[in-house]
């Protein structure tokens, strides 16, 4: 680049990373004086770190992770006054850390994981670290006791990692004070004592702690108290009632004492069903149902996120369910599951049906019942004739989700040779559409068999959108629309999408009745409003297609005739929004899996790209590897403006609320399944940005 001031351009950036490169690393990189970033990593470099390299005092980011590098970490590195980002990762680094680290006060991340560090961890250097964002000291040799004044790092927003190392002692109460949104992972070491439950520490799960036989107390799932040892006064009651037998009480007043005790159970029992009944019918409050008035896409109370504290709440419904399901298997039945949905499956025939899309988990309609009301049919494989109290169980347990951000599963329909879920109609298409209609051109290629199916499609894009349908034959349509002007999704408007599914989304994983894991979160999948408030849709699914399989027929079934049918041609094409354990075969997804997808959607929203499109959408941007390219960028310290997406830069003012999110979504597509945080805290942490 050329430096103002000199002639003459100087080298800047140094990398050349994955190309295996061998020998040692050469002091004269020392002489590069205007030199900000080395890197090095992933090749072969071994010996120890010159000291001559700190001669360049220009440099903000080293890295040289990935090498075989050894020897000790030199104290000159802090002469770099400007250095902010350090990874030593994966190398054959000894010794201890240096005690003048403190003097790297720029510093940001310190990355030392995989080496052969030992003695101690210093004290006395973290208070001084106020920019340090990120510390990895895993998997080397540490030993002693966490120092007290690493809670100090007011800074941290990532994951405090000192795990598979040989730390022991008690954990100190003081990293309760650190950042609520710090994971910590302190697996593997030797640990004793009650974790404490201050602070940051409410935040943790089990795997944080997980391989230090001597912890205990929450949330390990082991007490701290010994259950062998009991009180003198327990010990010495017997033989004090043996040594006063004409003290005992007389058989009449037993009885008395029996007959009171069991009326006063039984009236208490009449109080707590009395006041569980009052509160039922009487509550206006936010709750764990969401509750809001069928075909509307307005909330009535919208909830942050529902914590549920004694369990499950007890449906009405719940013995009519199970009564429906003993009944056996009936030759065609429509059930609904929400009390204030009524209709008969004659007016299901006779509405209005729109094709909105066929997917593996079936084909999807848009409904118009008499009352003017729409609803989306799901229509489900004509598998599972013998499995119908398998179908009717994981239907009702996706009918009793009620939260303001999922899809509200309304009624279902069972026959055997026909299978149908019925579920609000979301009004505004969904995040994928939003985002590839940012520059006002919208184009869907579709195969269809008629033109009404083709114009019908005009149901399923967001209402500001002005639309066209061609039918190009049996064998293909092209549905194109352009708006009049150019319309964006806002930077306030993507944040309360963001919000809103991470609130629905912790709901399936820590209050639905089978802590539901979604297993297939991305865009396509968020529904949006009028208003842009997103809902989570296709949960509990995988389940019910592998009662009834997916590929509906087009004629056979009770409602073969009734509604249009849509032949697509399904590609295989790699989910890039699914985590690298989705990549090895037998894996199940979990709620990790899930935090995954949701960080991929969040660099989305941020980027204006997408990681998965069909080769004839040209309004984005497609990076294959979306997770990678933003880590990359920020490895690099690349400029802001070349990630975010273009129509969000003219908001100065997001800036810092941006990165947070950034930052966020990091956290979320972390490699290791364990680092991830859990989607409570991920919604908890997004909450706080932007208020």
């Amino acid at each position: 680049m050329n430096i103002t001031g000199l002639p003459d351009p100087h080298v800047v950036g140094i990398a050349i990373s994955g190309k295996n490169l061998r020998g040692y690393i050469p002091s004269e990189l020392g002489n590069l004086i205007y030199l900000r970033r080395l890197n090095l990593h992933n090749n072969n470099f071994y010996g120890s770190i010159p000291d001559q390299l700190f001669n360049a005092t220009s440099l903000h980011g080293l890295f040289l992770y990935g090498n075989n590098l050894s020897g000790s970490l030199p104290p000159s590195i802090c002469n770099l006054p400007r250095l902010q980002n350090l990874d030593l990762s994966n190398n054959s680094l000894s010794g201890s850390l240096p005690q003048n680290l403190n003097s790297c006060k720029q510093l940001q991340r310190l990355i030392l994981a995989k080496n052969k560090f030992s003695a101690p961890i210093p004290a006395g250097i973290w208070p001084e670290l106020d920019n340090l964002v990120q510390l990895d000291l895993s998997d080397n040799a540490f030993n002693g006791s966490i120092p007290n004044d690493i809670g100090e790092l007011k800074s941290l927003s990532n994951t405090l990692n000192l795990s598979f190392n040989h730390l022991s002692g008690s954990i100190p109460k003081s990293l309760g004070n650190l950042p609520i949104t710090v994971s910590f992972d302190l697996r593997s070491n030797n640990f004793s004592g009650e974790i404490p439950q201050t602070g940051s520490f409410a935040n943790q799960g089990p795997t944080a702690f997980l391989d230090n036989p001597l912890l205990c107390g929450f949330p390990l799932h082991k007490s701290c108290k010994d259950p062998a040892k009991s009180s003198p006064g327990t010990r010495n009651s017997t033989p004090v009632s043996d040594n006063n037998p004409k003290k005992g009480l007389s058989p009449g007043l037993i009885i008395l004492i029996s007959v009171a005790n069991a009326v006063g159970v039984a009236f208490l029992g009449l109080v707590i069903v009395y006041i569980y009944w009052k509160k039922k019918d009487d509550s206006n409050g936010c709750s764990c149902t969401g509750e809001r008035k069928f075909g509307g896409n307005e909330t009535s109370h919208m909830c942050s996120l529902c914590y549920c504290a004694n369990g499950l709440r007890i449906e009405e419904s719940d013995l009519e369910d199970q009564e429906k399901v003993g009944r056996g298997k009936p030759e065609g039945e429509l059930v609904a599951i929400d009390k204030g949905f009524t209709f008969e499956l004659d007016e299901l025939l006779k509405a209005s049906a729109y094709v909105l899309g066929k997917s593996g988990l079936g084909i999807v309609y848009k409904v118009v019942l008499d009352n003017g009301i729409p609803v989306a049919v799901r229509r489900l494989g004509e598998g599972g004739e013998q499995r119908y109290k398998e179908f009717v169980a994981e239907a009702q347990a996706m009918g009793k989700v009620k939260h303001p951000n999922v899809v509200k599963l309304r009624a279902y329909y069972w026959a055997p040779d026909e299978k149908l879920l019925i579920s609000d109609f979301i009004s505004n298409g969904n995040l994928a559409n939003a985002l590839r209609a940012v520059n006002g051109i919208w184009e869907v290629k579709l195969r269809l068999d008629l033109q009404s199916q083709c114009d019908a499609l005009v149901h399923s894009v967001p209402t500001n959108s002005s639309i066209r349908c061609i039918c190009l034959g049996k064998s293909q349509a092209s549905f194109v629309g352009r708006n009049g002007q150019p319309s964006s999704l806002s930077w306030s408007t993507r944040l309360r999408i963001a919000k809103g599914t991470a609130r629905g989304l912790a709901y399936l994983h820590e209050c639905s009745p089978r802590k539901f894991v979604h297993g297939d979160i991305k865009p396509s999948n968020i529904l949006l409003d009028n208003k842009f408030q997103p809902y989570i849709s296709d949960f509990g699914l995988n389940r019910l297609i592998t009662i009834t399989g997916n590929n509906p027929s087009s004629s056979g079934g009770f409602m073969g005739g009734a509604l249009p049918y849509l032949k697509s041609v399904q590609t295989e094409r790699p989910d890039s929004y699914r985590p690298p354990e989705a990549r090895v075969s037998g894996n199940r997804p979990t709620q990790k899996w899930d935090v995954y997808s949701f960080g991929v959607v969040l660099l989305e929203l941020l980027t204006g790209k997408s990681p998965e499109l069909s080769p004839s959408a040209s309004t984005s941007i497609e990076v294959p590897d979306l997770v990678k390219w933003v880590r990359k960028g920020f490895e690099e310290e690349n400029p802001l403006s070349d990630m975010v997406d273009p129509l969000l830069l003219q908001e100065v003012h997001a800036k810092k609320e941006v990165i947070a999110v950034f930052h966020v979504a990091l956290a979320c597509t972390e490699a290791d399944s364990e680092v991830r945080p859990r989607m409570k805290t991920v919604s908890e942490n997004l909450e706080r940005i932007g208020t």
